[in-house]
């Protein structure tokens, strides 16, 4: 009977979730987190206790207690517990004090760390100017926008007069209410958008495009200062003898400093 028992599929008695309403708070409590909440509560709350009943007669009770609280801690530690950083510090007068980091990596690493930094910084320099292109020619073609003006000169005016006429003439036999509807589409096409004609939609997208466009010019500017410094440092950590020019030195003198390598042969 016991297997036929536990052949019989039950339902799964799963825990109660946190409300949706106070996920925020994180997974809900279970007895056994309450009980190890409550017992270091009740630890701290027997030190405090101990230390708030202190005096002189009970100073040497409470150094005890506070023995046995370090014994108790020091028998139930696993010994099998270790972190990196014991092997990492040191103490010094009482206080644990990290190594040095200065020579954590080599030269070749240093090296190449510049590297892939260098290149991060010149794929950013592309991404910005191909951005700009893309705005400028954008803000170009709204700027430059043609008008629906059509400009005849002196010595074509006699042969547009004809033609418009033999036209007109055709459109007014053959297709007469056709022909006033192009006419009076073409008195409308005249007319050109003056800038209060422009929707304030289009006005605010337009000025937002030109501060976008004044900010990306900017980081540019800064994004090529960088890299060239980056690639300054760069090339003053490769072998090679090279001396900082003074003052009187320079062609053009500047407020950075100019450096001169000394020629060697290529092979």
């Amino acid at each position: 009977m016991s297997s036929l028992r536990n052949a019989i599929s039950r339902r799964a008695h799963k825990e109660r979730a946190q409300p949706s309403s106070r996920k925020k708070f994180g997974l809900l409590e279970k007895h056994k987190d309450y009980v190890v909440r409550a017992k270091a509560f009740h630890k701290k709350e027997e030190t405090l206790r101990a230390m708030l009943t202190i005096s002189s007669f009970f100073l040497c009770s409470f150094c005890r207690f506070a023995l046995q609280k370090l014994k108790e801690k020091a028998a139930f530690r696993n010994p099998d517990e270790f972190y990196f950083q014991m092997i990492k510090t040191r103490t010094v007068d009482g206080v644990h004090k990290p190594e040095s980091q200065a020579n954590k990596y080599t030269q070749e690493e240093l090296m190449l760390m510049k590297t892939q930094d260098i290149g991060y910084i010149l794929q950013k320099l592309q991404s910005e100017r191909k951005k700009i292109e893309k705005l400028t020619a954008v803000l170009h073609s709204v700027d430059n926008h043609p008008s629906n003006r059509h400009i005849y000169y002196a010595e074509d005016r006699f042969d547009f007069l004809i033609s418009y006429k033999k036209y007109v003439f055709i459109y007014i036999l053959l297709y007469r209410e056709e022909a006033r509807e192009l006419q009076s589409q073409a008195s409308q096409s005249r007319v050109t958008p003056t800038s209060g004609d422009i929707p304030d939609l289009i006005k605010r997208k337009t000025a937002a495009s030109y501060r976008e466009l004044e900010a990306r010019k900017n980081r540019v500017n800064q994004l090529e200062k960088l890299y060239m410094e980056m690639s300054l440092k760069k090339e003053l950590q490769k072998k090679g003898r090279k001396r900082k020019l003074r003052e009187d030195e320079l062609v053009c003198p500047t407020s950075k400093p100019v450096y001169k390598w000394r020629s060697e042969r290529k092979r």
